[in-house]
């Protein structure tokens, strides 16, 4: 079973986690399952850049991102080569290290 090691935030996770996933499982869905509380504004539908995480390491064992998610991608705070919104993304069978932004363009914390 895939791990996702998701870095310390202040905030959301200040010591950091390991926490184990599912194969085919959203990186936000893991996340949320495992109390880490990744903004997603728009319910994860792809439609805001909230949930906006930079997959350190394994990245390349997603499958790519779509056109969709590219254009909301482009409207992200601090967007990276490895960025990737976390409601899109779906882990596989590698292990995965993930950093949550300091920020996002949300206006609204549903917190």
């Amino acid at each position: 079973m895939p791990q996702i090691v998701f870095l310390p935030h202040a905030e959301l996770c200040p010591d950091g986690a390991v926490v184990e996933a599912e194969k085919g499982e959203s990186i936000l869905n893991v996340a949320l399952r495992n109390g880490i509380e990744i903004e997603h504004a728009c319910e994860k539908s792809c439609a805001c850049t909230t949930c906006h995480v930079i997959v350190r390491e394994g990245f390349d064992n997603l499958e790519p991102s779509d056109d969709l998610e590219d254009d909301m991608l482009d409207k992200a705070w601090g967007l990276e080569p490895e960025s990737r919104l976390s409601c899109q993304a779906k882990v596989e069978d590698e292990d995965l290290v993930v950093e949550i932004p300091k920020y996002t363009i949300n206006m609204v914390s549903e917190g």
